[in-house]
């Protein structure tokens, strides 16, 4: 717990003024409360001496103002508290939205999508609970228990000390059973995040488990994993089964103690009825206490737990950081050169021994087999990922030295497999950039080939694509991808295989379109067909991580070598496919 509040402690300073607030009216409430038992004990000694009708209506009357005073803090004791933890949660859900911007791809390999979705909502709304409902009953629970224990032990000490000699036990049972509700919550989460990582998984491929006729293969692994979430809520529950009942049996025990040994004190004159009737207005005081400390306990293990989980996500390093004197150019030429470029995988060596210039806007054109490195390559321009060794300079200076988000706003890159968001089709095309204007997405649109496909749309660039895009074909998609890349007017475009799923025609006539838009632009072409990229400033070939050759499209197939050998295949199977 304490770790928790240390982590908590930044989020939780920023509402200091607020938490200052609730706990004071917190600390007020609890006076006023602890104060109507004395009022009790007055009006019933006062009454002894004879009923007198002014006497219970004055303390009838202070009774009534110390509930609606008591009343009126706790409406703000609550409203303040249970806000401030609204506030929290908020802030650390920024914070983990804009940390996971930051992580690397070795990250999301290791967390699925479903697992960090599951701690980025269920658990921290367990943390909420903790901050708010939680935090806010233990300090509430514990003030009343020791105001009324020093209330009761000046009245009368011994009665005080055999009413609270069950307290130690309540204590124990709270540690014992509070690690097992710990544990086993913590488990639960875990299977949690696997249910939402298979349904995530599932939804995005119901195409597939249709196609291959997995669609009850996959209701059945699912089940299995609903099964075991149940059976350990039910291990929990049975936990919580167990320690409430006790923790009543306790509270029940309590009462018996205070009327066996209050009554014979009250018998022997030991302590006046008032006294006697203010310990058993204690202990219903108590009793919501002492029944709150099991569900605070409960709130209080699972948002450990849940903290926990969040935390772990939090302490994954970032994989691309800004150096602390990052350059943050408004502006760049677009000259790029790779430098001993080495790239490794965990499943082995991507890149080797790569040295290239491309000059400020020269279009160069990535060719070669699958697998050959020339996705690892681009990547590296942006800084999407870091090489193992070597360097990529940008206009002369490290890309380590950019501030990645300056470095990126320069750089507008089609990436193989093309994701639009579920928005609208122009708010698809605008993605980076805020404020664009309608001209400048239909100009966009009409370079990237969309134009035609508008007019059979039923609301143009309003119409909603869907989830990934789904309302859009491959090509669709594609272009859509160009047309957003298009409008950013970057210094260095790239283009990775983006015209895979376009006809020749439509893939000729999009070339001709882009050709005004690379003019004077740094382009790097990635494609495996051989008319996208024949009309590059210079064609460099890449087998097994490593340059084989470079030159323009006649120079190379004058050279007769990996790159002329690709014509020919593709030449093949144009020939094949027109039969």
């Amino acid at each position: 717990m304490v770790e928790a509040i240390r982590f908590l402690w930044p989020y939780l300073r920023r509402y200091w003024r607020a938490l200052a607030i609730g706990f004071t009216a917190l600390i007020l409430k609890d006076l006023f409360g602890v104060l109507v038992p004395l009022v009790i004990r007055r009006g019933v000694d006062s009454l002894e001496s004879g009923m007198a009708w002014t006497t219970v209506a004055r303390y009838s009357g202070l009774l009534i103002g110390l509930s609606v005073v008591k009343g009126i803090f706790q409406y703000w004791m609550r409203r303040v508290l249970i806000g401030v933890s609204r506030d929290v949660e908020y802030d650390l859900r920024n914070d983990i939205y804009r940390h996971l911007s930051t992580l690397a791809r070795d990250f999301y390999s290791r967390f699925p999508t479903g697992d960090i979705m599951a701690r980025s909502t269920n658990d921290l709304n367990a943390v909420r609970m903790m901050v708010g409902p939680g935090l806010m009953y233990w300090t509430e629970t514990t003030l009343t228990f020791v105001l009324a224990a020093i209330v009761m032990f000046s009245v009368d000490a011994p009665l005080a000390l055999a009413a609270l000699a069950p307290a130690p036990v309540i204590s124990l049972l709270v540690v014992f059973y509070g690690r097992r509700i710990h544990a086993r919550f913590e488990k639960i989460q875990g299977v949690f995040s696997g249910i939402s990582s298979r349904v995530q998984e599932s939804i995005s491929g119901m195409r597939v488990l249709r196609a291959y006729r997995q669609a009850d293969a996959e209701l059945r692994s699912f089940e299995a994993l609903n099964q075991d979430f149940i059976h350990r809520n039910l291990e929990l529950v049975r936990t919580t089964g167990i320690f409430e009942p006790l923790l009543h049996a306790m509270i029940g025990v309590t009462f018996l103690i205070v009327l066996w040994a209050g009554g014979a004190r009250l018998l022997s004159g030991s302590i006046s009825l008032g006294s006697f009737v203010l310990f058993q207005t204690y202990m219903g005081m108590l009793v919501w206490p002492m029944i709150a400390m099991g569900w605070v306990i409960n709130l209080m293990q699972r948002g450990t737990a849940s903290l926990g989980r969040i935390r772990e996500m939090l302490n994954a390093p970032p994989g691309i950081a800004a150096p602390a004197d990052a350059l943050r150019p408004e502006a760049i030429r677009g000259e790029i050169a790779f430098r001993g470029i080495r790239l490794e995988y965990p499943a082995g060596e991507a890149l080797r021994g790569i040295d290239l210039t491309i000059r400020a806007g020269e279009t160069v054109a990535l060719a070669g087999h699958t697998g050959c490195g020339k996705t690892s390559l681009i990547n590296l321009v942006p800084r999407l990922l870091d090489p193992t060794a070597g360097m990529v300079l940008v206009d002369g200076a490290d890309v380590r030295r950019y501030d990645p988000a300056a470095l990126r706003r320069q750089i507008a890159m089609v990436p193989q497999e093309t994701f639009l968001f579920s928005m609208t089709l122009g708010e698809n095309i605008a993605l980076g950039v805020p404020g664009a204007e309608q001209d400048g997405i239909l100009r966009a649109a009409h370079i990237a080939g969309l134009e035609p496909d508008l007019a059979g749309m039923p609301d143009g660039l309003e119409t909603v694509v869907g989830e990934r895009g789904i309302t859009l074909s491959g090509g669709q998609k594609q272009r859509t991808a160009i047309a957003r890349a298009v409008l950013r007017e970057p210094a260095i475009l790239i283009l990775d295989d983006s015209l895979s799923s376009v006809d020749t025609i439509t893939e000729e006539r999009i070339l001709r379109q882009l050709t005004g838009v690379m003019q004077g632009r740094t382009t790097i072409l990635v494609s495996h067909r051989v008319s996208t990229i024949r009309h590059a400033d210079r064609i460099v070939v890449l087998e097994r991580g490593a340059i084989a050759e470079q030159g323009t499209h006649a120079e190379l197939l004058a050279h007769g070598g990996l790159y002329a050998e690709l014509v020919r295949q593709q030449q093949l199977e144009e020939e094949l496919e027109s039969l």
